[in-house]
């Protein structure tokens, strides 16, 4: 096996590189303020548009998910090569512009376009962030950041439903010029989008780091050259138990936690009578106190059972996030109390945030830099086609389908778990010992 090259390992405590997660948490929590608004907007939309729950999914999922998952590979591959801070840059603006411009939309077809749109602008933001965290943390506190950076999806969903329900709220219809009348719901999608333009620029203004763990060895590769997608599909492949049980295992949890977060704030609107804003706050708090308290401890855990000498404790930590996620979030669709449902809700929130540092620090340790970008990408991926792309789909599908009625959609919501937490936890169960192999090969 071919030998790695490192450069020298970031240092612990650089005051500009928790600057730097600082600033890509505000990106991304951007990110999910512009992505899961949609959530909260079912009601709304599906009442202007006329389409079914169904629908409404292809929306949240695979319309984002569709050129989310296609670019990501070649931007992973800008990523392994270019000035990241640019390149996520870009992307913030893209997705603000069309997250402004799903407030324009007047029918399903422009909407979904629309989606296609942020999906694109989005691609281009974790494959970056993943590569420039990895060379300025060193690999003990890289979990922790990682999770710190992920739980930003938490802070940003929970602000997208706590500003969408007061804004649709209050907010009545408005006339402008040459664009026309907008209802509410088209006016959250523009006063959302249009500030990431300034967080673009502010992430532009980064410092780009510089790379670390260069691989001279690699097929396809010399010195810090990028290597092929050819060849980082032949690395992977040459260790496809420990990437493909891995990527597997945490796609498959994605469904759950996908497919939950899409569907939660209408759960309360429809089964407990929530109005729009009612769901807003308290739902969006909970995403902000469960997901928020839950990466920190998921960080926490990682890295301490990493310092007890558990070298798969970015594998145990997704473990035991199923074994608590699944029968609190069973539990919160069945109980008839809607305060009892929030505080279990909150305990499956809490639960879902914990793993997905350790996920993405688990790819990052046993990756080459050139590679790095390439890699996530691939993860994300197909975390985003499983997860995002089918999660909202298979409960909505359940609901139309299976059970042809909008009140079953707790019992849709209960069965989605009940059937992905399982199969996740066994396919990570069986990646721990084949990534502790990679992990622990001399040439890493």
């Amino acid at each position: 096996m071919p030998a790695m090259t490192t450069t020298s390992a970031p240092a612990a405590g650089n005051r500009y590189a928790w600057y730097t997660l600082f600033v890509l948490i505000v990106a991304y929590t951007l990110s999910f303020i512009d992505r899961q608004i949609l959530t909260l907007l079912v009601g709304p939309i599906r009442a202007s548009l006329r389409i079914s729950d169904f629908e409404l999914s292809l929306l949240h999922g695979i319309a984002f998910a569709l050129f989310y998952t296609v670019l990501g590979i070649p931007i992973g591959r800008l990523v392994d090569r270019r000035r990241r801070t640019t390149i996520v840059a870009i992307g913030i603006a893209v997705w603000s512009l069309m997250t402004a411009t799903c407030g324009l939309t007047r029918s399903f077809g422009q909407l979904f376009l629309a989606r296609i749109g942020v999906g694109v602008g989005e691609a281009a933001l974790s494959p970056g962030a993943y590569s420039m965290l990895s060379d300025i943390f060193p690999a003990r506190e890289l979990p922790r950041a990682i999770n710190i950076y992920t739980g930003a999806a938490y802070i940003g969903a929970g602000v997208a439903t706590i500003l969408g329900g007061t804004i649709i709220t209050l907010m009545p219809p408005l006339d402008l010029p040459v664009v026309g009348r907008l209802e509410p719901w088209q006016a959250v999608f523009v006063s959302l989008g249009l500030p990431g333009l300034l967080v673009a620029l502010w992430v532009l203004s980064l410092r780009e780091p510089t790379r670390t763990g260069l691989h001279t060895g690699l097929h396809g590769a010399t010195g810090n050259a990028q290597p092929s997608l050819r060849a980082v599909l032949r690395y992977i492949g040459d260790r496809r138990s420990a990437y493909g049980l891995l990527i597997l295992g945490y796609s498959v949890a994605g469904i759950m936690w996908n497919g939950s977060m899409a569907w939660l704030p209408t759960f309360f609107i429809r089964v407990h009578g929530w109005s729009i804003a009612e769901a807003g706050l308290r739902y969006g708090l909970a995403v902000m106190i469960g997901g928020g308290f839950g990466v920190f401890f998921g960080g926490w855990l990682t890295v301490r059972l990493r310092t007890r000498g558990y070298l798969d404790s970015n594998i145990r930590i997704g473990l035991i996030t199923l074994a608590t996620a699944a029968p609190t979030g069973i539990a919160a669709m069945l109980v008839p109390s809607a305060g009892v449902a929030l505080v279990l809700v909150t305990l499956f929130l809490f639960a879902c945030s914990m793993p997905w540092g350790g996920a993405a620090a688990a790819l990052q340790e046993i990756t080459p830099n050139q590679m790095r970008g390439q890699v996530s990408a691939v993860y994300l991926f197909c975390l985003s086609l499983l997860g995002l792309g089918l999660g909202p789909a298979v409960v909505a599908g359940f609901t139309d389908r299976l059970f042809g009625d909008d009140a079953a959609l707790p019992w849709s919501l209960a069965l989605t778990i009940l059937i992905t937490a399982p199969v996740a936890a066994l396919l990570l169960w069986r990646a721990r010992k084949p990534y502790c192999a990679v992990l622990a090969a001399p040439a890493f």
